[in-house]
């Protein structure tokens, strides 16, 4: 698992919805990473189980498809606020029931257990609250605990948040990270989905994880064919659709994304280089905010473009922001060695 540290603004992740929502506002997306022996359990002998808990909680659920050599998969969870968290809750204390407890007298109400939300880095701020009350909050309300990942995912914009403790307490937790996931759902329009499987170095040792960047950096997500590249949909919405026949213009897509002060130099390079080159080779349109939008110090880059030249964008962003983080590690290696 990536790196702890404490939470930090972002927001669930705008799903590949099968039909269209009521409203943001009131449907709630929840994804998770699983591994894929619980997304097993999970989905149950000729989809039992999954079908179970869409009628007992009404929700819909389901789970990515296997990848051959790849180990984890994403369980998607929609529905009303009350309605995923129990469906979360049933999910945990199934999966806590299939594994076999070390204590003989430990028993799913009672077992601590952990479950990876997958949460759109735009959205952690408003989980966290300001100085942190509104995570300690959640966290004393519920019993459970949250820890968050410090990077992004490969090829994503996208954290963990693993929540512990007993599936009753995380299930609490979960309606309460849902809540502010609604109330702020718009900051998680532009989430580049997660997907497990090529690209994601962090089962292998080599820990190059999407980001490795200070929060905000970006990358972007490949193509699973689901014509969703870029997404900007709120949670629970599908993505605009375009007509085949639409021309070029009609097709066009506007992204933001934020990306650390400290940063926005090595993506602007000497003389406005690098941004013009990454400009010509995408065919997106790029601009740059002149301040920072809020109190994180980060700048806003907003991308036009069709969804193919806006992932090629995204990706040459990436590159140059994980070039310039391998720079600098070098660099602080090599001071270190000079002290030394």
């Amino acid at each position: 698992m990536p790196s702890e540290s404490s939470l930090q603004p972002e927001s669930a992740s705008p799903p590949q919805s099968p039909s269209p929502s009521p409203s943001p506002r009131d449907t709630l997306t929840l994804r998770a990473l699983v591994s894929t022996k619980d997304a097993g359990v999970i989905i149950g002998k000729a989809g039992k189980n999954v079908a179970d808990l869409r009628e007992q909680t009404g929700v819909k659920a389901g789970v990515t498809k296997v990848i051959p050599g790849v180990h984890e998969r994403v369980l998607t969870v929609t529905g009303p606020v009350d309605g995923v968290a129990k469906a979360y809750t049933l999910i945990i204390s199934q999966l806590v029931a299939a594994t076999p407890s070390s204590p003989v007298t430990a028993s799913p109400s009672t077992t601590h257990t952990a479950i990876r939300l997958l949460i759109s880095h735009n959205l952690m701020g408003t989980i966290i609250g300001r100085n942190g009350l509104k995570i300690k909050a959640i966290q004393d309300g519920s019993g459970a605990r949250m820890v968050a990942s410090k990077d992004m995912l490969p090829q994503s914009t996208e954290r963990i948040v693993e929540v512990q403790g007993a599936p009753e307490s995380i299930g609490r937790a979960i309606e309460e990270i849902g809540k502010c996931l609604l109330e702020d759902w718009e900051r998680g329009l532009g989430t580049v989905l997660f997907h497990p499987g090529t690209g994601d170095d962090r089962s292998s040792g080599n820990r190059r994880s999407g980001a490795g960047y200070p929060a905000g950096s970006l990358s972007t997500r490949r193509s699973s064919g689901d014509g969703g590249r870029g997404r900007q949909s709120p949670t629970g919405s599908p993505p605009p659709q375009s007509p085949v026949s639409a021309q070029p213009a009609a097709n066009l897509r506007t992204q933001n994304i934020s990306i650390p002060s400290d940063m926005v130099g090595c993506i602007i390079g000497r003389s406005g280089t690098k941004i013009t080159e990454i400009r010509r080779l995408s065919g997106s349109k790029i601009s740059i905010a002149k301040a920072p939008h809020d109190e994180t110090g980060e700048r806003m880059f907003t991308i036009i473009g069709t969804p193919e030249a806006n992932e090629k964008a995204l990706f040459l962003l990436y590159n140059q922001l994980e070039s310039e983080k391998e720079r600098r590690v070098g660099r602080e290696q090599q001071q270190a060695e000079l002290q030394d």
